[in-house]
């Protein structure tokens, strides 16, 4: 069997080049066994491969998201990719790719200025003590504040707010003790760079430190607004390999993130 298959940037930090969040997007003419699509996603050892098969309506694809270690609910810079895949290839015949995943019904729009817009579902979050685990192994000192996040990749989540962009910048994680611990870390700021910085930290979901999260842009987004009193916020993510987007709390409890993505390379998987 052979697969369509590209590896696409999203989220890329401005014109710079080596930044965004890498994702895999397979495109499936027929369905793939779970193992297969764990064991590709494995192979590819990126933080997403994307699924990607056509449902039978114009525009509307089935779309699954797997890391190197399990099925996710909800990927933001993986169905930007898929996006951008079915855009670039002139498979979408309207203004929006539709997408059909354990998440409901995902759309992704193509802007005049090349970027993409992704509505997506706000994941709530709730007050909380912060995990002493995972506070030290962040190695960066006390939070101001602790949340708790709606699990999205099966592990408990935690989001730890601090002071400082320069906090999060001198962040260097123990990421054996925090997949020890079963948790996963989402640690913001108010940025000097941008309205807000994060990290996003899922060893216990197979991925060390993911670049640039979409579904922990669904936390920030409605925590950020509520907290800066403003709707629209720029944002980046600042690890060893940062990115950029702009997001936006919408008041009907979704999320709308706008970003680019970037071909990097194209070929052909084969089973």
């Amino acid at each position: 069997m052979e697969i369509a298959y590209a590896e696409i940037h999203a989220f890329p930090d401005g014109e710079r080049p080596h930044t965004g969040n890498p994702a895999g997007v397979a495109l499936l003419d027929a369905p793939l066994d779970d193992a297969d699509l764990l064991g590709v996603a494995r192979s590819n050892n990126l933080s997403e491969t994307a699924y990607l098969e056509a449902a039978g309506a114009p525009d509307l694809w089935r779309l699954r998201w797997f890391t190197p270690s399990v099925e996710v609910d909800l990927c933001g810079h993986a169905t930007l990719a898929a996006a951008a895949y079915l855009f670039e290839a002139g498979q979408v015949t309207g203004g929006a790719a539709r997408f059909d995943t354990r998440s409901g019904r995902l759309t992704v729009t193509r802007r005049e200025d090349g970027r993409y817009g992704l509505d997506l579902p706000a994941i709530g979050w709730r007050p909380a003590g912060s995990a002493s685990e995972a506070v030290a192994a962040l190695n960066t000192g006390a939070p101001a504040a602790a949340f708790e996040i709606d699990r999205v990749h099966g592990a408990r989540y935690q989001m730890l707010v601090y002071d400082s962009e320069a906090h999060i910048a001198a962040i260097r994680p123990d990421t054996g003790a925090l997949k020890a611990a079963g948790i996963n870390v989402v640690a913001t700021a108010r940025g000097d760079s941008a309205d807000v910085v994060s990290r996003f930290f899922a060893p216990a979901s197979g991925v060390d430190e993911d670049p640039v999260t979409g579904s922990a842009h669904c936390t920030l987004a409605p925590y950020w607004a509520e907290v800066l009193g403003r709707e629209t916020l720029t944002a980046r993510q600042i690890g060893p390999r940062p990115g950029a987007l702009t997001m936006q709390a919408r008041r009907d409890g979704r999320v709308m993130l706008t970003g680019a993505a970037r071909r990097y390379l194209d070929g052909v998987i084969r089973l």
